[in-house]
């Protein structure tokens, strides 16, 4: 245990300007997203940016997939919250919070893990991909989850707790120390979000009931 610790923070010291700089707007990029503030995405999309190339770099091909998926994701989500601000007030935001049936979770989860186990097979058999599933199943799961963010789905935040374990695991094997310390920081800033959005959401449908109630 004194050797991975010794070995963990040899890791950190040696950690590249590049991962400091993506680290802390990956921080930057959670906190404004638990805040619903537009300006998450423009952090996103220079982390994100860095890590397509770092993540490339250790033969994490999914991972560096999975973030220039990222970046597509950043402009995607910036046109997405800036429609509704054009549309809405700041207030009348927080009513596009909302949530999926279990249905549908369990039907998407059941087709991306199908997809994970696919992709797996098809890396190990093709090219030197470094833990093919798990790489895969962080991946396909953060497209989803991903989705659900720039739709405020509520659940995302509970799909990120899960991913971001697995992620703590697969950047330690592969030497990223100060990225699952980041990864780290998600779990507990993902519990933080799930409690936030989800107070925020239990007030909207209070007040749209009493509304009803007032027109009646």
């Amino acid at each position: 245990m004194n050797l991975f610790w010794q070995k963990f923070v040899d890791q950190l010291i040696a950690t590249a300007l590049l991962e400091w700089v993506a680290v802390i707007l990956a921080i930057a990029y959670l906190l404004l997203v638990i805040r619903e503030s537009l300006w998450c995405w423009p952090a996103a999309f220079v982390s994100t940016a860095i890590y397509v190339y770092l993540f490339f770099d250790v033969n994490l091909y999914m991972e560096s997939f999975l973030n220039a998926y990222y970046l597509i994701m950043a402009v995607y989500g910036w046109y997405q919250w800036q429609g509704s601000n054009k549309k809405n007030t700041a207030k009348s935001m927080v009513t596009k919070i909302n949530c999926w049936s279990i249905k549908r979770h369990v039907t998407l989860i059941a087709i991306t893990a199908v997809i994970v186990l696919i992709s797996s097979w098809v890396l190990k058999q093709y090219t030197d991909q470094d833990f093919a599933l798990l790489d895969s199943f962080t991946t396909w799961f953060a497209i989803l989850a991903t989705y659900m963010v720039t739709q405020k789905v509520i659940e995302n935040w509970l799909y990120w707790i899960v991913i971001d374990l697995v992620s703590i695991y697969l950047f330690t094997l592969k030497g990223f120390s100060l990225t699952a310390m980041l990864f780290l920081c998600y779990v507990v800033l993902a519990v933080i979000g799930w409690h936030s959005w989800k107070k925020r959401l239990m007030n909207n449908l209070l007040s749209q009931s009493t509304q009803q109630i007032k027109i009646t």
